[in-house]
């Protein structure tokens, strides 16, 4: 097949070359960006006088055609014209004739593909916004759901003091607000427009950038064209952004296996999102959270990937950057379906209330309450500490939880405790304790629901931006 640009060639291209230089079998999923983005192309070279009204109204139908036609499955995308813009192109030349070679009038594949990307990730972006805020909806609704139920708080995996569950998942949702504005700043990078950059050095021909920029809705343009056609620190910041969630959703993921173990049974999963065995009958597996555990070292992966990609390049354009696109859009699969599946698993699990009482009621999560307890009596905080190590040696050897001292017990090991000491050491007074802005007692976490639906509110309204601001 004659190639588009083979004019400067006097030997067709070998197969095994053809097929590993191909981008068609995964960039052809920007078929709607590319025939958008050619469509504003065509009517600003009109605008201009670059190319007749009638040609270009020629131009727009038959890449309207086009579109009807791949939406239709009647479009075969073919390995030997390489990507979306070449099939798009060739097959527009078919339908129309010579007319549509015009369409590539001050245009490079450099800056076409640029436009793509940027318009293909701000569509997807403004998707992901949507399900991680729907994510933070189903963790909040969950706080909601469960505000007085207390679990052991843990550090280095051991029992560590007793906390709201609520609080416990409220730290995820403030994570997942930061994964939010990082988004922010991902989409303030993509949202500008490469397209008139050229190859590398911008065009001889009178082209209004501005007016194309307005017309895709973008809401700037690239100042640079070498810059234009060879940046993609917005596809970088994507996957930094992509990888820093999913190392929260695995995180999450960790603590969901955990929970939903025999040993802790803190919470069930519906069996809508488990698995059984093939060979032992009474299993229950986790596997959701376990697949999103694990397809996080894949976002990992594409984010190191893209960076040694680009870590070594010339300005301007390089065919290394068609690597970008691969991991970008298994990177975006991938998170639209672990954000989604996971608001999913939230509103479904059952919370074992009780089995977490049991649990914070039978461990020494209240040993720093205890301390606490001596310095406000006026006894130096390392001496307190010293004191409470003690008791819960004590209480190791006599099988005892602190709870279980007796009042001449505790004045054993310190005669500044009071008969006061039996209702500071309850889990409930604990809790209740920790009122500190950020901590764990119901009234600061009530609060931080009501800061979280404020935050969800605000975030509803960049949504609504992002959607209008897509083609």
């Amino acid at each position: 097949m004659t190639k588009l640009w083979g004019g400067r060639f006097a030997k067709s291209t070998d197969g095994m070359v053809e097929e590993f230089t191909s981008s068609i079998s995964f960039d052809s999923r920007m078929y709607r960006q590319d025939i958008a983005g050619s469509i504003a192309h065509a009517k600003m070279l009109a605008r201009c006088g670059i190319i007749g009204g009638e040609e270009a109204g020629r131009i727009v139908e038959g890449l309207t055609g086009i579109l009807h036609d791949i939406e239709a499955g009647r479009f075969s995308f073919e390995v030997s014209l390489e990507d979306i813009h070449m099939n798009i192109e060739k097959r527009l030349t078919e339908r129309i004739g010579p007319v549509g070679g015009k369409l590539h009038t001050a245009r490079s594949r450099n800056d076409q593909v640029a436009l793509d990307t940027h318009m293909y990730l701000k569509q997807e972006i403004a998707v992901i916004a949507g399900l991680l805020t729907d994510l933070q909806q189903a963790v909040l609704d969950a706080a909601e759901k469960y505000p007085a139920v207390i679990m052991p708080g843990y550090t280095h995996l051991q029992r560590a003091q007793p906390i709201l569950f609520s609080h416990h998942l409220m730290a995820y949702f403030f994570m997942l607000v930061r994964d939010f504005s990082r988004l922010e700043g991902v989409w303030s990078r993509t949202d500008l427009m490469p397209l008139g950059a050229g190859a590398l050095a911008g065009t001889t021909f009178p082209i209004d950038r501005h007016w194309v920029a307005e017309e895709l809705k973008f809401g700037g343009l690239y100042d640079n064209s070498l810059d234009a056609v060879s940046d993609r620190d917005y596809i970088l910041e994507f996957l930094s952004f992509a990888s820093i969630l999913m190392m929260h959703l695995s995180r999450l993921s960790e603590e969901i296996i955990l929970w939903s173990s025999a040993e802790f049974s803190f919470i069930e999963l519906d069996d809508a999102h488990c698995t059984g065995s093939s060979i032992m009958p009474q299993k229950k597996n986790p596997d959701v959270s376990e697949l999103v555990r694990g397809k996080t070292g894949r976002v990992f992966g594409h984010l190191m990937a893209m960076l040694t990609v680009a870590k070594g390049l010339p300005l301007a354009y390089n065919k290394d950057l068609q690597e970008d696109k691969e991991g970008l859009f298994d990177t975006i699969d991938t998170v639209k379906f672990s954000l989604t599946v996971y608001a999913s698993l939230l509103r479904a699990m059952k919370v074992n209330a009780d089995r977490m009482s049991e649990a914070v009621r039978h461990d020494f999560s209240n040993a720093t309450d205890m301390a606490d307890y001596l310095v406000k009596k006026g006894l130096p905080f390392r001496q307190a500490h010293e004191v409470v190590g003690k008791a819960v040696l004590y209480c190791i050897e006599q099988n005892k939880w602190l709870m279980d001292l007796s009042l001449s017990e505790f004045q054993q090991l310190s005669p500044l405790f009071e008969i006061d000491i039996l209702e500071a050491l309850k889990v409930e007074t604990c809790v209740e304790a920790r009122n500190s802005f950020g901590g764990t007692s119901p009234l600061q976490v009530g609060q931080a629901i009501t800061k979280g639906k404020g935050i969800i509110f605000r975030q509803k309204s960049v949504l609504d931006t992002y959607t209008k601001s897509n083609i």
